[in-house]
């Protein structure tokens, strides 16, 4: 047996990186998996990052990446100060939907509440709108929101109009069509069991991607990359025996997160978990494969690290359908999302939580996956060899 250094892969007499047939390489592999194991258990720091710091991160994004908006800031001017306008004062503040932060005598008292931010709509009733209602007559009424927040802004006038049709409705005048809408696979339309799914998805792309880039880079500065050279390694079993750990991390992180989502913030599992862990394969052979192609473009690990959160990360989150619709977005950029992996693992994940889909509808997303890990993997693995040549 030989020891080539104090961490480096121990091999008998005939086992060979570079043949020996598949019995060599397995052990090949699993020595270089138990050798990046080993390197991960001896640091003590590093653990608390993979297994703990996940599971609060999800916590804390899928409390705060939320779009519901509840309680929405309403300054009142009721100008009629009749039975009929305090009704309809009252509608909005027995919704769940407002708040009444102020009630003022003047409309010009509420542009200095709506520009301070102290009440995001601002409804005015006028003088003669208890007359109006008894003459048969629409009354009109005012609701002004504050754009500056648009997504706050937009969802109350939403809600207000939800509450001024219920109000006519009451009152008499029956709408030509009546609408029932059925909401499916989210009926309260909850953002969070939207939201948390993917906020996991992040995670799962965040650790794997990062870790691998930074550990092969450190491996560079400390000058043990070298000392693996000298080995009889093949660069192909060197990238899979790197791989394998970071891989199973990302398993790991599935199986600690998967219990947050599904008692803490009681997201619906609908579809089948192993469904689930099947199709995550070939997304982190995506980031897998990306982690490796940035730690050949990096020389530090600050290098790596500003390259994955910058030119890998934040434009994975803004093309994905993450935080803006797809369909919103330019169509250049909608092209583009295309090239985006997160993007597949995004309907992969809302469709097996949400709507309880399996293989048989989200397969071309996993062969995209698939495709694309495969693709990237292989583009990094030239680069790695390159640079180690």
């Amino acid at each position: 047996m030989e020891r080539r250094g104090p961490w480096s892969v121990v091999r008998g007499p005939t086992d060979s990186g570079r043949g020996g047939g598949i019995g060599a390489t397995l052990r090949t592999l699993g020595n270089i998996l138990v050798k990046e194991l080993l390197q991960l258990k001896r640091d003590p720091k590093i653990l608390p990052i993979l297994f703990i710091a996940p599971v609060f991160q999800l916590i804390i994004l899928g409390y705060a990446a939320t779009t519901d908006v509840r309680r929405v800031e309403l300054a009142v001017c009721d100008l009629d100060r009749t039975a009929a306008s305090r009704e309809l004062v009252d509608r909005f503040t027995s919704s769940t939907y407002f708040k009444v932060t102020a009630a003022v005598d003047s409309q010009l008292a509420l542009d200095p509440l709506l520009q301070s931010g102290a009440a995001r709509v601002a409804l005015t009733i006028p003088a003669g709108f208890a007359a109006e209602r008894s003459a048969g007559r629409p009354g009109h009424v005012q609701i002004l929101a504050d754009g500056s927040d648009a997504m706050t802004g937009t969802l109350g006038l939403s809600y207000a109009t939800a509450v001024l049709q219920a109000a006519s409705a009451r009152g008499g005048v029956r709408p030509l069509i009546e609408l029932q809408p059925v909401v499916l696979y989210n009926p309260d339309l909850v953002s969070r069991d939207y939201m948390v799914p993917a906020t996991l998805s992040m995670i799962i792309m965040v650790m794997t991607m990062m870790l691998t880039a930074m550990a092969l880079v450190r491996e560079t500065e400390l000058g043990t990359m070298e000392q693996l050279l000298v080995t009889p390694l093949a660069p192909g079993h060197l990238i899979v025996g790197k791989l394998i750990p970071f891989a199973l991390v990302g398993l790991v992180e599935v199986l600690t997160a998967l219990p947050v989502v599904l008692f803490l913030f009681r997201v619906p599992l609908h579809g089948s978990f192993f469904t689930l862990l099947a199709l995550t394969l070939p997304f982190m052979l995506c980031t897998l494969g990306l982690g490796l192609f940035i730690s050949t473009m990096a020389q530090t690990q600050q290098q790596a690290m500003m390259l994955t959160a910058f030119v890998f990360i934040l434009p994975q989150m803004l093309l994905s359908g993450f935080a803006f619709p797809i369909q919103n977005m330019p169509e250049v950029f909608q092209l583009l999302t295309y090239l985006v992996p997160l993007r597949y693992y995004l309907v992969i994940l809302r469709g097996v939580f949400l709507k309880g889909i399996g293989f048989a509808v989200l397969w071309p997303q996993g062969l995209v996956l698939l495709a694309m890990g495969v693709a990237i993997l292989g583009l990094a693995r030239l680069r790695f060899r390159r640079r180690l040549g």
